[in-house]
């Protein structure tokens, strides 16, 4: 249920109500925009009497609200959220700021880490990807460095300034995270709702892809996991989707998801269009299209050297490439703002 509160109403009363709908064993999402308070009420709202709420002289609005999730809709949350990191002089994703998060699939030896991330801050990049725990569909594959890698994403991160965003696997592992600036969930992980409720009391941003083969649907009800946990630090991330193309590309970029999401939800929403595609050659272009569709940040794989890279290299862009890319995007968003 979402009740709107009629502008230039005291503060006092509104904090009245909101105490006395607390009272009643509900959730309260307070959105304070700069006309308007917007009230969403979450549990079990058959407890209120919508009529009698409707007739408060405060009250301009009661509309109920039939979605399953509540936290991350945009009826309790008109205006878009921002997610700070590092602050208030941190970068930012959401309400017009605009990121570009890049970096290797895997983080491989401390020159390689650090020299990407000097590449890419000087391009503009906002954040340093990287992965420390690797996810992989045979065992026998590469899995990451584990915790020796989130010590040198940690040390790229001094040396250039910029925060870092990893992937965590494991619930156990979440004590090692805590210098890591944003948590990122994998598609492998969009529904482990243990995880997501653990997060959800870890107080950090939390970057949520969209599961493999997942609907728009079940990725909000994880980020609603999340959000339900007490973290409003949510990013929602369109990684592409498992369809009936396997060859031409590695996943089907949804890119219909991102003017869907921000219709849906106010959270800040991200394209990656490395692991949607799994070839360079498609990045630059999905990229664009991402920007143009409205996305608030781009998740970008950039290697020094693809061809050697121990993970991932068919679709990493080298610094050369990334740079150029870079630019383009700079001047699509000074047309489209």
């Amino acid at each position: 249920m979402v009740a709107v509160i009629r502008p230039n109403v005291p503060s006092e009363r509104i904090e009245f109500l909101i105490s006395w709908l607390r009272e009643q064993h509900l959730d309260v999402h307070v959105s304070q925009g700069e006309y308007q308070c917007v009230l969403g009420l979450i549990g079990d709202t058959t407890r209120i009497d919508i009529e009698m709420l409707r007739s408060l002289d405060i009250i301009e609005s009661v509309t109920q609200v039939t979605d399953p999730f509540k936290a991350c809709n945009r009826k309790f949350h008109p205006e878009d959220s921002v997610v700070r990191v590092l602050g208030e002089n941190g970068p930012s994703l959401g309400g017009g700021n605009f990121a570009l998060i890049a970096g290797p699939c895997s983080v491989e030896t401390k020159e390689q880490i650090t020299f990407v991330a000097q590449q890419v801050k000087s391009s503009g990049a906002t954040f340093l990807r990287g992965g420390a725990f690797k996810p992989r569909t045979s065992p026998y594959d590469f899995q990451g460095l584990g915790q020796e890698g989130l010590e040198l994403l940690l040390e790229a991160k001094r040396a250039t300034g910029l925060p870092i965003v990893t992937e965590l696997m494991d619930i156990r592992s979440l004590p090692l995270f805590e210098e890591v600036d944003v948590i990122q969930v994998g598609a492998r992980n969009t529904q482990n709702y243990d995880l997501l409720k653990e997060l959800g009391r870890s107080g950090k941003p939390i970057l949520l892809k969209r599961g493999l083969a997942g609907t728009i649907k079940e990725l909000l009800m994880s980020a609603e996991y999340i959000m339900a946990s007490g973290n409003e630090q949510v990013i929602l991330c369109e990684r592409g989707i498992r369809t009936y193309e396997s060859t031409y590309t590695r996943n089907t970029l949804d890119l219909s998801a991102v003017p869907v999401l921000k219709n849906l939800t106010h959270l800040p929403v991200v394209v990656d269009p490395s692991h949607a595609t799994g070839k360079a050659s498609l990045v630059p272009s999905m990229a664009l299209a991402a920007v143009a569709a409205g996305a608030d940040g781009l998740m970008i794989e950039v290697h020094n050297d693809p061809t050697k890279a121990w993970c991932d290299g068919a679709q990493s862009l080298t610094p050369d490439q990334f740079a150029a890319l870079a630019k383009q995007i700079r001047t699509l968003r000074e047309v489209l703002v």
